[in-house]
């Protein structure tokens, strides 16, 4: 695979060999997104479970401190005594069975986050087949089903994310920005970081944070040392 001068000249920067402090590393992420646009900068978490048990699942939501830099579209489907708390609390997109058949016969998909209470669960679980592909079913564990939907969607607008386990075991997660700097970053990740080592499921046996790599979007990866992580 061929990578571009700018990808290059970034590698140069990381030795590949080394497990880097949490500081350090998104020092150099940082540096690596040299991009013309503002880089967003993930974290890459190979856990030591699997996930094929239900009793090894790591899933949940947590809201980051500084936020991700990412302005969220929320659709907020709500009965009508709801509507106006869920306009209050900044949703760009509120409705009930209209925007469920909105969806459905249009194809309409101009949000980022669907938030939903659970006396509408039994209506917008026909948008499974549409929703689930794309990761946008609302789902309790994720903060986005929920009798309060004012709060879901304070909390989404302020920079809630959700972190799950994919089919190799790894999660990964935004954590900002590159124009964040390096202190804002860490805050993020230490936040995250604590959330995903809170949740370690009893029957995960060894070590429980195996890899541990943050990048930004156009750069390459950096190795961060998991036992400087809460492994």
């Amino acid at each position: 695979m061929k990578h571009g001068k700018k990808y290059v000249d970034s590698a140069k920067l990381i030795d590949k060999a080394k497990l880097y402090d949490v500081d350090e590393a998104l020092d150099i992420c940082v540096k690596t997104g040299t991009a013309k646009f503002d880089e967003t900068v993930e974290l890459h978490v190979k856990l030591g479970v699997d996930g094929r048990h239900a009793d090894q699942q790591v899933r949940g939501a947590i809201v980051l401190p500084n936020g991700t830099g990412k302005t969220v579209r929320v659709l907020a489907i709500c009965k009508d005594e709801k509507i106006e708390d869920a306009k209050a609390a900044g949703a760009e997109f509120v409705g009930g069975a209209d925007m469920i058949q909105k969806i459905q016969s249009e194809g309409w998909m101009d949000f980022d986050v669907l938030i939903t209470t659970p006396d509408m669960m039994g209506q917008v679980g026909r948008l499974g087949k549409i929703l689930g592909p794309r990761g946008l079913m609302p789902n309790p564990k994720a903060g986005t089903v929920s009798p309060d939907i004012a709060r879901a969607i304070r909390e989404a607008k302020a920079g809630k994310i959700e972190y799950r386990l994919d089919k190799t075991n790894i999660i990964h997660c935004p954590i900002g920005k590159v124009s964040f700097g390096v202190q804002k970053l860490q805050e993020n990740l230490d936040v995250l970081m604590g959330a995903i080592v809170k949740a370690k499921p009893a029957a995960a046996k060894g070590q429980y944070v195996r890899s541990c790599v943050v990048s930004a979007t156009m750069g390459p990866g950096v190795k961060i040392n998991p036992n400087k992580v809460g492994a």
